[in-house]
């Protein structure tokens, strides 16, 4: 009998050096196209929009001598207000997209007391730029209009002639009482 030797290193077949320099060709020239189809294919980002967007509209109502409450009612609560600076507002804008540059903006408010004094901001665009920046997929050719003409108005009213009116609410009866929805204590 005979045994084999697991020592013994057999050298390999010609044909099995020839597969194996085959597979390493291929690989090495499959790499490049790897990458290329990698950088097509790449995973979703949300879209990050962090702060208060402020548009040039509202930055143009404001005016030295508001009170901190009017300066709210225009702009929001702001992004930052610091303890150690309570005459300043900070209003911070970030958006980040994937594959477009992040857009950033600030607004800065200067209070003396509980009134505006002076305020600054970064180039801000209209609402309409703005919200034109947000949808990219769908381009704009002119704005559509946002009122009826008059030949509109009078062919939707001519189109719903017939249509039935919706019924008006009954009035209360005169003299009835109704009891207080809160109690007055």
């Amino acid at each position: 009998m005979h045994r084999l030797n697991p020592r013994r290193v057999h050298p390999p077949s010609p044909s099995l050096s020839a597969v194996r320099v085959l597979c390493a060709l291929v690989f090495a020239m499959a790499l490049p196209a790897c990458t290329s189809v990698a950088n097509l294919v790449t995973p979703y980002r949300i879209d990050i929009v962090q702060g208060n967007v402020v548009t040039r509209e509202q930055f143009q109502v404001l005016k030295a001598g508001m009170v901190r409450a009017e300066v709210r009612d225009v702009l929001g609560s702001p992004l930052l207000s610091s303890v150690f600076h309570a005459d300043r507002w900070d209003y911070v804008f970030t958006f980040k997209r994937q594959g477009q540059e992040p857009q950033q903006r600030k607004v800065a408010l200067f209070f003396k007391g509980d009134v505006l004094e002076r305020f600054e901001a970064d180039e801000l665009p209209s609402e309409a730029e703005f919200v034109a920046s947000l949808d990219t997929r769908r381009k704009f050719d002119k704005v559509p209009p946002l009122e009826a003409t008059e030949a509109q108005l009078k062919a939707f009213q001519e189109k719903n002639a017939g249509a039935p009116t919706p019924p008006t609410p009954p009035s209360p009866v005169p003299g009835t009482s109704y009891p207080p929805l809160e109690s007055t204590r």
